[in-house]
C-alpha cells in the first residue's frame, strides 16, 4: 500500500530531512519525491511504501501533520485507496 505526503509552506532548511526522518522511523519507504523551491515558498510531495509501516496511517498521518504545524508548514497525508476511489468509475 502507498501513500502521498504533501507540504507546502515557506523554504527553510531541513524540511525533507525531517519529513524523511519521520518516514523512518516507523518504517515507511520513500519511493518517490518530487520538490520545488518557488521563490521562498517549498512544495513537496512524496509517494511512500506504508505496507510495512510499524504504526497505523491515521498515527502516521498525525505525527506528520503535528511536526508540520511546529515548523509552520502544511502536510497533508493520503492513503492511495482515497486515489483508487475518486477515479474507479
Amino acid at each position: 500500500m502507498r501513500a502521498i505526503i504533501t507540504v507546502i509552506g515557506k523554504d527553510m532548511v531541513g524540511i525533507l530531512a525531517k519529513v524523511s526522518t519521520i518516514c523512518a522511523e516507523y518504517d515507511v519507504n520513500v519511493v518517490e519525491v518530487t520538490q520545488s523551491i518557488l521563490q521562498d515558498l517549498f512544495a513537496m510531495i512524496m509517494m511512500v511504501d506504508i505496507s510495512k509501516a510499524s504504526i497505523p496511517f491515521s498515527e502516521l498521518a498525525d505525527r506528520l501533520t503535528t511536526v508540520g504545524q511546529e515548523m509552520g508548514l502544511t502536510i497533508h497525508t493520503m492513503h492511495e485507496d482515497i486515489f483508487n476511489s475518486m477515479h474507479h468509475v
